[in-house]
């Protein structure tokens, strides 16, 4: 059974009239590599600050295996960070940095040494030792930053958008690193990312952030296929987001027909959003479609035509699809139960019975 490393109860936090985090609470187990997510300001680096004791919350714990850490301070905490820009001195070189923890910890000099080369190791930077920062390529400077945090042992490490300087190419081989260092070190790694993709492809759970609120959290394949609600399914990769009515369990009303879906335990006749994302969707032939659009634009993505088709009601379709269509044709659109993602949209009790009322004298 995983053991709850970090946890925030109903952490809050406010600089004068703005609130930048709302009742924040989250679990965090030890071994597992978690990624807070959401666009800029949605409060994924207070958090970040929050664990790390850089920033007092205004209300609400903090706890440390159990025990709550709010007035302890930062250096006595069992954490290091991975910075944006990795502030590493540009004055010493690669040793140096690594070293610059255990110094100011008094070790040994050579518990020092031992210890700076194995950190050094792990991120494949051996025979590195004496290079000079500036030598340094982006990727390069990221693995001595990370180098530097893990040779304190922390029990977690932070990361604070670490990725965000380096080129397409070079980012995505890094994931490819972070992750496999997060699983051989074992200890837990908590990733801060605006980059939905980033986050899929790294995460054991995901928290999504906005408004300085937790929005979903959850496993990449739980939040990509059930979000929650309109922000994060439109925020999570791409989707197609119409209006529709749960008619009862695991049928669903949209685009004036009936679908079967796997979803269920809504109340007949609730509104709700239906998305439908668009790898998910077939062209077909109108007779044989479920909705039948047509074809306004489409691009050549490379292993994928990105086609923008609009219905009779005006909605806008995104399909992802190996085959081409012409601009102008009508086509038809299926897709499965399986594929249909039903949500809520908190109606309130008074509107729901009064809309019921109106439908029932229809």
């Amino acid at each position: 059974m995983s053991q709850t490393i970090i946890e925030l109860k109903h952490v809050n936090k406010t600089y004068g009239d703005t609130v930048v985090l709302k009742d924040i609470n989250i679990e965090i187990e030890q071994g597992k590599f978690y990624t807070l997510l959401g666009p800029s300001g949605s409060g994924k680096t207070t958090i970040l600050r929050a664990i790390n004791g850089f920033l007092d919350v205004t209300s609400g714990d903090v706890l440390f295996s159990g025990k709550r850490v709010n007035d302890i301070p930062a250096n006595e905490r069992k954490v290091n960070t991975v910075f944006q820009d990795y502030a590493l001195f540009p004055h010493m070189n690669v040793f140096e940095n690594v070293a610059y923890g255990l110094r100011i910890q008094k070790q040994a000099k050579k518990d020092i040494k031992a210890r700076v080369l194995s950190a050094l190791k792990m991120v494949r930077l051996e025979g590195y030792e004496d290079r000079e920062i500036a030598e340094l390529s982006g990727g390069q400077q990221q693995r001595v930053a990370i180098a530097r945090a893990i040779v304190l042992e922390p029990a977690v490490l932070l990361l604070d958008e670490p990725l965000s300087a380096l080129d397409a190419k070079l980012r995505k081989d890094m994931q490819y690193e972070l992750r496999e260092l997060q699983q051989r070190l074992g200890i837990t790694f908590l990733f801060v990312t605006h980059d939905q993709e980033e986050a899929l492809a790294l995460s054991d759970e995901i928290f999504v952030m906005n408004d300085g609120e937790v929005q979903q959290s959850g496993t990449p394949v739980d939040i990509y296929d059930e979000p929650i609600n309109h922000f994060v399914a439109d925020f999570i990769g791409e989707s197609n987001i119409v209006s529709g009515y749960m008619i009862e369990d695991y049928l669903v009303e949209f685009n004036g027909k009936q679908f079967e879906c796997a979803d269920a335990g809504m109340r007949p006749h609730e509104q709700v959003e239906v998305v439908l994302r668009p790898e998910d969707l077939d062209l077909t032939s109108v007779d044989q479609g479920k909705v039948t659009v047509t074809v306004d634009t489409q691009l050549f993505r490379g292993d994928y035509y990105e086609i923008v088709a609009y219905d009779g009601a005006k909605n806008e379709w995104l399909i992802h699809s190996t085959n081409p269509a012409k601009d102008g044709d009508t086509v038809g659109l299926t897709f499965d139960p399986e594929d249909i993602h039903v949500m809520r949209l908190n109606e309130s009790e008074e509107d729901f019975d009064a809309r019921l009322e109106r439908y029932e004298g229809e």
